[in-house]
């Protein structure tokens, strides 16, 4: 080849190369648009006096993210209005002798980790103003929960990420070793009945345990969002814990295991299918999911965990799906999988399926996608 026509085809690919990623670059500025457009969308459409209960708070945990960044009033009295409506409280029953853990949407489920996750939020709010009150119920009910005998409160994948940042965030605020040595305990329970060494990923819960459960291509069945929740509550400990913690490791190790499997099974599109390693037992896209995978992803990079050479590439593809497919122009979340437990063959998920945690995970994401880019300047 002559040096003219190999110059003018380097000038070509540089050219092509440029647009292609003036087209597909994102700033922080763009990301932190998105994110004000997804949030609020969500606030004028929907009142924050509703129940504490875990699809509610999960959206909240993203909001005060959003505020952390934004430091915007209005999404701090959103929350607060809430939490305000719900008395500071998740299930409201005042007597211990009847309160229960598994699953219930009634009063006396005070110890079901879906009514736990609330105390995130108001912890947090807590830290801006400190007053006892908007804690209190949070202690009282983590506490009488560590002076029974029982582990087992994690039965579920979901409950990792309701309940284990509350026990990191209050042993924050008390330095009471007892919330991390009863974490460490809980976790390995929840480890014991619902964790695939091979495949370093977590089924939903113990009904789901391949090969008593199967994909219907008789595959090992992950749920995106089951696994979501774990990687997104595993990155929320690490955050909090203290570096000297016995058991940091642990938490450390799974994280890292869950990132590597986690990135293998994503789609060439940047999303991940309802069930992870079986894109065909319900094909298409999944935000939920997806966006709690973006979160820890991007957390991990951006505090040193997860190399940016390594993990940067599939963040980046994920957050395009999240802000290019999944997000539209009026600022609605779509494609998020409905309340459930499963991946469900034939489920219709499309651009108008939207959900409160679903909107929490993508502001969640959208708040570590900013910081990354942040980081770069």
């Amino acid at each position: 080849m002559n040096l003219k026509l190999y110059q003018a085809l380097f000038f070509l690919l540089f050219f092509i190369s440029t647009a292609v990623n003036a087209q597909t670059s994102t700033s922080k500025e763009e990301v932190l648009e998105m994110i004000g457009r997804a949030n609020a969308y969500w606030q004028s459409n929907n009142k924050p006096e509703v129940r504490a209960f875990w699809d509610h708070a999960a959206y909240h945990t993203g909001n005060m993210e959003v505020y952390g960044i934004t430091k915007n009033e209005t999404y701090r009295k959103y929350s607060e209005d809430w939490a305000v409506y719900n008395k500071w409280m998740g299930a409201k029953s005042t007597d211990k002798s009847n309160w229960k853990y598994k699953y219930g949407e009634t009063d006396e489920y005070v110890l079901f980790g879906d009514w736990q996750i609330c105390f995130q939020t108001y912890i947090d709010l807590y830290h801006l103003k400190p007053e006892e009150y908007k804690i209190a119920r949070a202690k009282e009910v983590i506490e009488y929960e560590m002076s029974t005998p029982n582990n087992d409160y994690w039965w579920w994948a979901d409950g990792l990420y309701m309940v284990m940042p509350v026990m990191t965030k209050l042993y924050k605020v008390t330095g009471d070793q007892k919330y991390l040595d009863k974490l460490y305990e809980y976790f390995m329970y929840a480890n014991s009945i619902m964790y695939d060494k091979k495949e370093k990923l977590y089924y939903r819960d113990a009904k789901y345990v391949y090969p008593k459960h199967k994909s219907v291509n008789g595959k090992k069945d992950f749920w995106a969002r089951g696994d979501g929740w774990v990687f997104a509550g595993l990155a929320k400990v690490l955050k909090d814990l203290p570096l000297n913690d016995p058991h940091r490791n642990e938490y450390l190790s799974k994280y890292q295991n869950m990132a590597k499997a986690i990135v293998k099974s994503q789609q060439p599109e940047g999303y991940w299918t309802r069930s992870i390693l079986d894109p065909q037992h319900a094909p298409g896209p999944e935000t939920s999911g997806t966006a709690f995978f973006t979160y820890g992803l991007l957390w991990g990079i951006n505090n040193g965990y997860l190399k940016e050479k390594k993990y940067l590439p599939a963040a980046q593809k994920a957050w395009g799906y999240l802000a290019k497919t999944a997000l539209q122009p009026n600022g609605k979340l779509g494609y998020v999988q409905p309340i459930g437990e499963k991946a469900i063959p034939g489920q219709v998920v499309d651009v108008n399926s939207t959900s409160n945690f679903g909107v929490g995970a993508f502001l969640l994401a959208g708040c570590e996608m900013y910081r990354q880019l942040s980081n770069k300047n």
